[in-house]
């Protein structure tokens, strides 16, 4: 074997994992991103992470967990966290970005 095919086949076994990497940390940035939109305005609102839980159908160590960007839930918990934050949550993927906001509803 030529050290110069043997080199070639290790970048694209690198090349893979490297891809593979950039996914995983897009992924965590938006679970992170989406967990301090919550934080905010749960502090906005002056509520605890267990009247946070109440309110949405969860326990405080789901919203502790999700706040800290450790898990990302499910749509329909998306919807009960909205409603409970009185507002609506926008998340918005694209190759490579990620945005999550939240918008008050109006008084």
């Amino acid at each position: 074997m030529q050290h110069r095919t043997w080199r070639t086949g290790r970048d694209r076994q690198f090349a893979g994992a490297e891809a593979e990497y950039d996914q995983e940390y897009i992924d965590a940035r938006l679970a992170g991103d989406l967990g301090q939109a919550v934080h905010d305005r749960r502090v906005e609102l002056g509520l605890s992470q267990s009247e946070l839980a109440e309110l949405a159908g969860m326990t405080q160590p789901q919203v502790s967990r999700m706040e800290g960007g450790d898990t990302v839930p499910t749509l329909p918990l998306l919807r009960r966290l909205a409603k409970a934050l009185d507002g609506s949550l926008s998340v918005a993927v694209d190759e490579g970005d990620s945005r999550v906001t939240f918008t008050p509803h109006a008084a």
